[in-house]
């Protein structure tokens, strides 16, 4: 429920920057000098505003999620990992108020961003984690003998993903040119598509493997399509626009809501991945424990 939440407040977020509605509620954290009063929505306000109203859904939720598995998790990693979320959560409120209390500065603005799609990452990795599949089943374990490894290059599309997400955020933040965040997205279809590929030709048999290696690639070609459609509508046809306009409002929001899910199918790959296909390393290594000297046994 939590990654849902948390996936409909990327959503309300991006609402929010594609109207330019940043300052429609001009103080933090109370909303027009109240802490409880819903405001008229009306223009702005009514995607600020709302969007504070989700966010704190998604804070209460978050702490509900860490007493639950503080209760009943028994896997000390994963209680941390909810703590862990609590903080980002907590940060990511802080860094909302700050772009607001400091004008949508670029920097803050966009770091509120790549924070948002970092804790939607944790939710979705939490929900992985507590899921009936992943306790119940048997990891089909295969080593990746080839260079560089399908883990490598699960990490590399993480990498990839994160600098492109940094770039778009500075650019719809007007901190940043569009040509940056144009050129780098050849580069992450490029390492997202070797990595899917990979997966999805030398270890199709498994099927934790291949489930999201496939969404990943359907969700790349989707998302180069939306980021056309958003260019177009930014940049080339809105450029003299007086205000926001729905072509545009819509490619960019549905932009920034499959580029975190994007995201989340990588981390969540590179987690089966890790889980299911190891490097070669732990083989090597148990060699080396029974012959040091390195010698064929």
């Amino acid at each position: 429920m939590l990654a849902c939440w948390t996936f409909l407040l990327i959503i309300a977020g991006a609402l929010v920057t594609s109207n330019d509605a940043g300052l429609s509620v001009p103080d933090w954290p109370t909303s027009f000098g109240s802490w409880y009063k819903i405001p008229k929505l009306v223009g702005g306000v009514q995607f600020e505003h709302t969007h504070r109203m989700i966010a704190q859904g998604a804070g209460l939720l978050t702490i509900v999620l860490v007493i639950w598995t503080w209760r009943v998790e028994k896997r000390r990693w994963l209680r941390y990992l909810a703590l862990a979320a609590l903080g980002t959560v907590i940060a990511q409120g802080i860094l909302g108020g700050l772009t607001v209390l400091f004008y949508l500065p670029p920097a803050i603005s966009s770091a509120h961003a790549a924070l948002a799609q970092t804790f939607f990452c944790v939710a979705v990795i939490i929900a992985l984690f507590t899921g009936q599949r992943w306790i119940e089943e048997q990891p089909r374990v295969e080593y990746d003998q080839r260079r560089p490894s399908l883990f490598t290059l699960t990490l590399l599309s993480i990498f990839v993903l994160y600098v492109q997400l940094l770039l778009g955020a500075m650019f719809r933040h007007h901190g940043l040119s569009w040509w940056p965040h144009v050129v780098h997205a050849a580069i992450v279809a490029l390492v997202l598509s070797w990595t899917a590929v990979r997966a999805l030709t030398v270890f199709p048999h498994i099927a934790a493997v291949r489930r999201p290696a496939t969404l990943m690639l359907a969700l790349v070609i989707g998302q180069l399509c939306l980021g056309f459609a958003a260019f177009l509508t930014r940049v080339m046809w809105g450029r003299d626009a007086v205000q926001p306009e729905l072509p545009m409002v819509i490619s960019t929001v549905a932009h920034v809501a499959v580029g975190a899910l994007l995201l989340a199918t990588a981390v969540v790959l590179a987690i089966q991945v890790w889980r299911h296909v190891p490097v070669a390393f732990e083989e090597r290594l148990a060699q080396t424990q029974r012959d040091p000297s390195g010698a064929m046994s």
